[in-house]
């Protein structure tokens, strides 16, 4: 073997005791014991990591700020139990995600030994399904029990729907994907079944009683044939802790040390299983960001972390506050941004990352400018070695960056989209489109079919006769009126059809234009899609993008011949498919970094929706979603507030409802011009 061959030593695990109980006292860790240890934890870590490290007995807190390293202290922590003497099989970590629980075991056996690979790691819906394995025969359960997927249990659940007597064809009860969804937001936010409706799906509130009796039966059909959908593996787990005390001693006395991650995104049910894990003992460290608690609309109850002292007397508060994600100046702006929340924990983040600029705010003057400056400064950006893939353009809701995607596309920028389908992959966007297609050409059979099979009574085969006839009687639109349709239940439905298409060909301008087409296929929507509220603000963009617009056919063009989803960059700007870059809605950006950030449509109505501004609790959760927006950026972060204008007296935030202002969460910061540097742009001629 020659001299220069270098050796790697793999650790060894040293043995430990398997007792039952810890060997650690409860006074906790000496000095002399730390001195022994293999990590120099004191080393390792900044001063309030190393104390939520060696807090291990008795509730405790760690307010972790954005970019503080939460991980790297529970991985630590991790590895100071088990050199403590802790047995591995005793500590319980949960996570949200798998993935982030295995990374965390690999992190924390890289730092120490293999012993970190035998903690019990997993989402509180694995430690759900393994537990009632154990016991499912003390909730009247076979241990062999089914767990059905999403798509299973919506399936089961039209079977008792259809037992009820509610035809799977009724358009005025729900489809089972809704029925699902109001069943699981009603078990995860402990909301009851006609508030869901009432606040989300208006058009079933009749139906609210029926759906209830669904719930119930539901139920009792799943436990009858000894299956569970994701919703059970926590109430059950619940029910079995709660109705049998020997059992909950039991399982509380295997998990001696219990860490939770994200512990602001839990919900009501979540926070009564941890309490009931670690009540035998109350070592309970949970990990979390009441500033980052953004997910009420999945069950997440904000209070769970702001109350955790009450509900756990002698709780340890440790707050980490150093940043090594940020520049100085950008955590200056975010504390700014949380300081007036109502309801916080006090904390004041800081960096060691100096700069010589701050954010940079823009009050563009429309939707147009908006995007045209992110397309200019990306590229500028890009040109300047930033990689598109480390540049980001955050959004409260997915329809806020149409007017940016057709902007992207024709720079030839390519982007990927988190959070909602891409503007032009719309089902309801492709069925307008598919509508001024007709218009452009009466002979586009792939329009015409799609519009065809929107209607009701009208279906494949049906259509196919509708476009040969269209086709071949050489009449155009006027052939929709005629034999062998005019009797049929269907005939209404075309002659609407046709004297929309007519009125579409004979407006003035393209904006007119869109918006007849849109008036039109709003009922249809109403009709076709029971979240339809959620998609009407993608019609009055169309709207919107029209008036940029003198010709259908570069409008069509640019949304559908060359979508903005395509690759185009291509080698001379960058010889890497991955190197795209990222729109993304500020829910799905979570626990996401990139250099630089821009984030868009900051005025009221849009951060904060308008569909929060008649609560405050839901107001102040949208001034979190601008915080944890802020939070994400490196080194470069943008504020852009564009004006809004409308010439035909519509709104995107709301019925006739406009909301020039900036953001109010920016107008709150008392020393905004301090914190941020204006830019005015100035539009060549």
């Amino acid at each position: 073997m020659a001299e220069s061959t270098k050796r790697y030593v793999l650790k060894k695990a040293p043995a430990t005791e398997e007792s039952g109980s810890p060997v650690i006292s409860a006074a906790g860790i000496s000095s002399e014991q730390e001195n022994a240890f293999r990590i120099d934890y004191a080393q390792e870590l900044n001063p309030q990591q190393l104390t939520a490290v060696r807090n291990i007995f008795g509730p405790q807190l760690v307010i972790a700020g954005a970019g503080s390293g939460k991980t790297r202290t529970l991985v630590y922590r991790v590895s100071y139990l088990i050199e403590a003497g802790v047995d591995p099989a005793q500590i319980l970590l949960m996570t949200f995600t798998r993935k982030s629980a295995q990374e965390m075991m690999k992190r924390a056996s890289i730092v120490l030994d293999e012993r970190c690979r035998r903690i019990k790691g997993g989402t509180f819906h694995s430690f759900a399904n393994q537990t009632l394995r154990r016991f499912a025969k003390h909730l009247g359960f076979d241990p062999s029990f089914t767990i059905l997927d999403r798509g299973d249990a919506e399936d089961l659940l039209n079977v008792v729907r259809s037992e009820l007597g509610r035809n799977t064809n009724d358009k005025r009860f729900p489809k089972k994907r809704t029925l699902l969804n109001v069943l699981s937001k009603s078990t995860n936010t402990g909301r009851s079944i006609t508030d869901i409706l009432e606040d989300e799906y208006p058009q079933f509130i009749e139906e609210s009683a029926v759906i209830e009796q669904l719930a119930v039966e539901f139920q009792i059909y799943k436990k009858e044939r000894s299956v569970m959908d994701y919703d059970d593996l926590l109430t059950n787990l619940k029910l079995l802790l709660l109705e049998n005390t020997d059992i909950r001693k039991k399982i509380s006395r295997e998990n001696q040390f219990i860490m939770i991650d994200e512990f602001q995104d839990t919900n009501s049910l979540q926070a009564d299983i941890a309490e009931m894990l670690a009540s035998e003992h109350k070592n309970l460290m949970v990990v979390g960001d009441d500033a980052q608690s953004i997910y009420s609309f999945r069950g997440a109850n904000f209070h769970n972390i702001m109350k955790f002292p009450e509900r756990f007397p002698g709780t340890k508060i440790t707050t980490l506050e150093q940043n090594y994600r940020s520049t100085q100046p950008i955590l200056h702006f975010t504390n700014a941004i949380i300081k007036s929340a109502e309801e916080k924990y006090d904390k004041t983040l800081f960096s060691d990352i100096e700069a010589s600029h701050g954010p940079v705010y823009i009050r563009a003057t429309n939707f147009e400018e908006q995007a045209g400056f992110i397309s200019q400064r990306v590229l500028e950006l890009h040109e300047e070695g930033v990689r598109l893939d480390q540049i980001a353009v955050l959004f409260r809701a997915g329809w806020h960056s149409n007017e940016l995607e057709i902007e992207l596309g024709g720079a030839n920028i390519p982007f990927v989209k988190y959070g909602g389908l891409k503007f032009v992959e719309a089902s309801h966007v492709k069925d307008v489109v598919s509508f001024l297609r007709i218009i452009q050409n009466e002979k586009d059979a792939i329009a015409w079919y799609r519009q065809l099979l929107l209607l009701e009574g009208i279906g494949p085969k049906t259509a196919q006769n509708i476009v040969l006839h269209v086709r071949d009687s050489g009449k155009g639109l006027q052939a929709l009126g005629e034999k062998p349709f005019d009797k049929k239940k269907y005939s209404d439905s075309l002659q609407l059809l046709r004297i929309a298409l007519e009125q579409t060909r004979s407006a003035q301008t393209l904006e007119d234009a869109v918006a007849i087409a849109t008036k039109y296929y709003r009922p249809i929507l109403k009709t076709n899609y029971e979240d339809h509220k959620k998609r009407t603000d993608d019609l009055d963009s169309l709207i919107r993008i029209a008036t940029r617009y003198e010709s259908l056919q570069t409008f069509l063009d640019d949304i559908s011949l060359d979508p903005p989803d395509s690759t185009q960059i291509g080698a001379e700007a960058s010889g890497s498919e991955d190197d795209k870059l990222t729109l993304s809605t500020i829910h799905s950006a979570k626990g996401l970094e990139w250099h630089t950030v821009f984030v868009i449509s900051l005025i009221d109505g849009y951060l904060p929706s308008s569909r929060s501004l008649n609560s405050r609790a839901e107001i102040e959760e949208e001034r979190r979603l601008l915080y944890v927006a802020c939070t994400r950026a490196q080194r470069n972060l943008y504020l852009i507030a564009p004006e809004l204008s409308y010439s035909r007296g519509f709104s995107a935030v709301g019925a006739g409802m406009a909301f020039p202002e900036p953001s109010r969460f920016l107008q709150e910061i008392h020393d905004f011009d301090e914190l941020a540097e204006e830019w005015h742009l100035d539009v060549e001629f």
